[in-house]
């Protein structure tokens, strides 16, 4: 037997007329509309909030006492969310893969690129406002420290201000490539983005000059670090014409890129102050195409609207057709709270993506973790909390950051799924995810299913 309109049973029947031979007509009719995948009107009436917390996920920490920063921060609202929400845990691309966050945030968006990934590089750069025609090469870049190739600190430090990397890239514009021409953008502090256009169209089948990241699939996936990391060789992965003359461009680029940044004097500047110079790029997730994807709202049948500032989630934006909010201060969490409380509105999903947790799990700061999710907790989730009765709201992560690891990793996260009757009833955490009653999902699935409704809460009786 085909299931009902899941969402439209438990708002529109159980609370107005609970009378047996309504509520089996109203099935009937929503059940051949709808087979099951939620009918037009219902969508139209649905208000989901879906946040990703950046990184969230991690492992017992000893300076925690043996707890997750999640598990031992103070989280009253997130807790209110939680007690009401049916939990559950997620592997947000696949098992054994440490994902970067762009390929985690499309997967938790529900689009999995099985036929092939088009590159972290040119998701960024659509997100920057480079142009990226077709042959094109677009890469992911560091402003990264090193001494000759041995890299001494893949994020310069942390203290690069965007003034300085916006001087640094204009020094780096003034490269010339033989047979090529390029644009270097600084987006966000260490952060770039490089598109290369040869004469003649170029190959993304190439590996890294950054050491942390292979390639799986077209996507990154983090690696171990060594300690003694060096600049890599780029290296074509194919014997294509354009995947070699890509790896040649990209060479030279990096060569001649340490020459400039060397002598440049921002970097003189900062070694004076005592700081370490960004004086290389470590190049990554290269693309050569922008793929063709499904609207989010032909996909879904309701409208998408993003909270988000960083490149690679502002171009996952783009490139699905979801609505931009602009936000004035990315770091401020109590801004985006109230845009999202503005945003959340009849047949409108509002994805919200919060960075902070990444960051401190990649410095292994386990209680500055624990301290930034408890400040997201008094800055943002008072707002979903007040959500709760009119929304459903989500929560999860786009991957784990273990601060005993600085890395990502291929841990699985937690999500909570908030909705009318009777939750989990636990706190928002890794161990209570473990034992959560929606089990363990694949991250492509999981907002499909809360469209759907297939998370609701068991009501008294299905308890």
């Amino acid at each position: 037997m085909a299931k009902s309109c899941r969402y439209f049973v438990d708002r529109e029947i159980r609370e107005s007329d609970p009378k047996p031979e309504k509520l089996v007509g109203l099935i009937n009719v929503h059940t051949k509309e709808t087979n099951g995948e939620g009918c037009q009107h219902c969508r139209q009436t649905m208000k989901i909030g879906y946040v990703l917390l950046d990184g969230c996920g991690d492992r017992p920490v000893p300076s925690l006492n043996y707890t997750t920063p999640l598990e031992a921060a103070y989280t009253p609202n997130l807790d209110g969310i939680a007690t009401r929400s049916r939990l559950g845990r997620v592997t947000t691309v696949g098992r054994g893969i440490a994902p970067e966050s762009d390929i985690a945030v499309f997967n938790m968006l529900g689009y999995s690129f099985e036929k092939g990934y088009p590159g972290r590089g040119v998701i960024e750069a659509v997100g920057s406002g480079l142009e990226v025609r077709e042959g094109d090469l677009a890469l992911r870049a560091n402003l990264a420290s090193a001494q000759g190739r041995r890299i001494v600190d893949r994020r310069a430090g942390r203290n690069l201000t965007q003034e300085e990397a916006e001087l640094l890239a204009r020094d780096l514009n003034s490269i010339t490539l033989g047979g090529a021409r390029f644009a270097f953008k600084a987006t966000i502090s260490y952060r770039g983005v490089l598109v290369i256009r040869g004469d003649e169209p170029l190959s993304a089948a190439i590996s890294n000059t950054d050491p942390a990241y292979s390639r799986v699939g077209g996507f990154g996936a983090a690696k171990e670090a060594s300690g003694t990391d060096s600049v890599m060789l780029c290296k074509p992965e194919s014997r294509e014409k354009g995947a070699i003359r890509a790896a040649n461009l990209v060479n030279e680029f990096t060569r001649k890129a340490q020459e400039v940044l060397d002598s440049s004097e921002v970097n003189k500047e900062r070694v004076r102050e005592g700081k370490l110079p960004a004086n290389v790029v470590l190049l990554r997730d290269a693309g050569d195409h922008v793929p063709d994807l499904t609207p989010f709202q032909k996909r879904y049948g309701m409208v998408g609207t993003a909270l988000v500032e960083m490149p690679a989630e502002v171009g996952i934006a783009k490139l699905i057709g979801m609505k931009m909010v602009p936000i004035k201060d990315r770091k401020d969490i109590s801004e985006k709270a109230k845009l999202f409380s503005a945003a959340l509105g009849d047949g409108v999903v509002v994805y919200v993506h919060i960075k902070g947790p990444d960051e401190f799990g990649h410095d292994g700061d386990a209680k500055g973790k624990k301290m930034n999710i408890e400040s997201i907790d008094r800055e943002f989730f008072p707002a979903a909390l007040e959500q709760i009765n009119d929304s459903t709201i989500a929560v999860s992560c786009d991957h784990a950051t273990p601060c005993t690891l600085k890395m990502h990793s291929a841990d699985p996260v937690p999500l909570l799924v908030s909705g009318r009757g009777q939750g989990d009833g636990k706190r928002f955490n890794e161990a209570n995810a473990s034992f959560g009653s929606l089990g363990h999902l694949r991250g492509r699935d999981v907002l499909g299913k809360i469209v759907r409704g297939d998370f609701r809460p068991r009501t008294s009786s299905e308890a």
